[in-house]
């Protein structure tokens, strides 16, 4: 709610927006641009206050109690007021909002956003591009494409590559392994005396990936028609990344079973880990087998724009494909995605000509639409967050936002190591460390499991910070995602001691229960 004593520009009558009666008064036009900069200008306002306002990354409520505020909403009976709109906002919405502008917010991979891109948000929501065809985006279009060159040129596709915006990554791994997949049955119908029908190859399809790598690669196969078994887990080494030796071991095994390997899926910034696979040497081995080499960096990403780190992407311009999710390293809004692939041709597996939208004729007269390059339709103009985030700060002030949390992850871990309440499971390559409350030798395992789970519980129930969890080796693990530029070393030790306290707290409670004592 406004604060006391201060009213809301929309509240007075000399500032009152069109009146209700009339439903095109409700409309951004000519007539009420007006209306909508004092109506944005309140919400973004309320937004101020509240970022500037936050003392804790969440509040700890919990579902039970706020689904019946939200649910008792009659949605059937607007309040008319935008003003009164707002108010109810912030208390349904704002008040217990998951804040990842605050340093004490380690979860997930979820990043603080850059003001030019907020400034992007802002400028296309109200545009409302659709990026499907030139005849609805115009500059937006060539904005994209202009986009997707730089990102093509900083992987080093070469001049050949080309790409297109997504929702995240997700729907660009889904989209990469189509393409493979195509391009595994065009060379299958190539090579064979007689074409075969898709039901006699797609049983024999596997896509291999490391046992670190992202589940959407699971999905993504389901989705293609693939049997769950048609995904095969390569181990990992110590540091969680893909063995080459492994693989190599896997693409003979299928070879010899007469399979065919679709595609190798390496990771750029696992989501616990934040490990790289040995991207040349997977590079190597696709090569030598014939196998479409996809790389998802939508994590690791961000070295692309590093001015010291861009080496641990080495080998990642041999990809046939690359997911990139500028909305995790590049500390853009969501959504703000890419598939970027070597060969450009290659995307017409995704292409259908519509009468009504994207005629043939129109690729024959050199019209660029977007959807033919896409598995949307209507999307939004999501890269123009990137174009001014580019054209304000630039790419080397982004890149040195995430080479700070990677920093603070090194630091980080040295912490763990040398705090015996602890035990961390890697070396981080980026900004993510897993690890564990232990309480020392003798321990019983299920014991500390269950201490590790009610300390990332507890702690998020109090708001003070937000940590993530996990499981490695059967047993379950805290985990920090350092995205925030902001968090300090400071904050981490804090967190660190908060997690011991909910962890041994609950360890001496469950003891006192087993022995009947009260306790300590």
């Amino acid at each position: 709610m406004s604060p006391q004593g201060s009213a809301s520009p929309l509240a007075s009558a000399d500032t009152a927006g069109p009146a209700a009666v009339d439903p095109r008064s409700h409309l951004l036009n000519d007539s009420t641009a007006e209306y909508y900069r004092r109506l944005v200008s309140e919400g973004v306002a309320r937004v101020a206050r509240t970022v500037a306002g936050t003392g804790r990354p969440f509040t700890g409520v919990a579902p039970a109690e706020l689904a019946p505020v939200i649910g008792a909403i009659d949605l059937d009976r607007p309040l008319g007021d935008p003003a009164a709109a707002l108010d109810e906002l912030e208390r349904v919405y704002l008040r217990d909002a998951v804040y990842f502008h605050h340093p004490r917010y380690l979860a997930h991979l979820n990043c603080p956003v850059v003001l030019p891109a907020l400034l992007g948000e802002a400028v296309l929501s109200a545009v409302n591009s659709s990026l499907d065809t030139w005849d609805q985006s115009a500059g937006g279009t060539l904005m994209e494409r202009h986009l997707v060159d730089w990102t093509a040129a900083r992987i080093g596709l070469g001049r050949a590559a080309d790409g297109v915006f997504t929702s995240g990554g997700t729907q660009s791994n889904l989209q990469a392994l189509l393409l493979a997949r195509e391009e595994a049955f065009r060379l299958l119908r190539k090579n064979s005396p007689t074409a075969p029908p898709v039901s006699a190859m797609l049983p024999k399809l596997r896509v291999l990936t490391s046992e670190a790598g992202h589940f959407s690669v699971l999905k993504a196969a389901k989705l293609l028609g693939l049997e769950p078994e048609s995904v095969v887990s390569v181990p990992c080494d110590g540091d969680r990344r893909m063995r080459a030796d492994a693989l190599a071991r896997e693409l003979r095994r299928c070879r010899d079973e007469g399979l065919t390997v679709m595609a190798v899926s390496a990771t750029a910034g696992t989501t616990d880990f934040g490990s790289i696979d040995p991207l040349p040497e997977i590079a190597d081995l696709c090569q030598e087998a014939g196998t479409w080499f996809h790389v998802d960096a939508a994590y690791g990403c961000g070295l692309l724009a590093s001015t010291t780190r861009r080496h641990l992407l080495r080998g990642i311009e041999r990809a046939d494909s690359v997911t990139v999710d500028y909305h995790k390293s590049f500390f853009q809004p969501v959504s703000s995605s890419a598939l970027v692939v070597r060969d450009g041709a290659t995307l017409r597996h995704a292409t259908y000509h519509a009468d009504y939208l994207n005629p043939a004729r129109s690729a024959e007269q050199r019209i660029p639409n977007q959807v033919d390059k896409s598995l949307q339709t209507t999307r939004r103009f999501d890269a123009l967050k990137l174009w001014l985030t580019l054209r304000i700060m630039g790419a080397d002030a982004v890149g040195a936002l995430f080479d700070r949390v990677v920093d603070l992850a090194a630091e980080t871990w040295r912490v763990l190591e040398d705090d015996p309440r602890f035990t961390v499971v890697t070396r981080p390559t980026l900004s993510t460390l897993v690890f564990r409350y232990t309480p020392g030798e003798g321990a019983d395992e299920t014991a500390v499991d269950l201490a590790n789970l009610h300390a990332r519980e507890a702690l998020a129930a109090s708001g003070e910070a937000v940590v993530a969890g996990t499981v490695v080796d059967g047993r379950h693990h805290l985990k920090f995602t350092l995205l925030n530029p902001e968090t300090t070393a400071d904050d981490v030790r804090a967190v660190l001691d908060l997690i011991a306290g909910h962890a041994q707290e609950h360890l001496a409670s469950s003891a006192a229960r087993l022995t009947g004592s009260p306790a300590a």
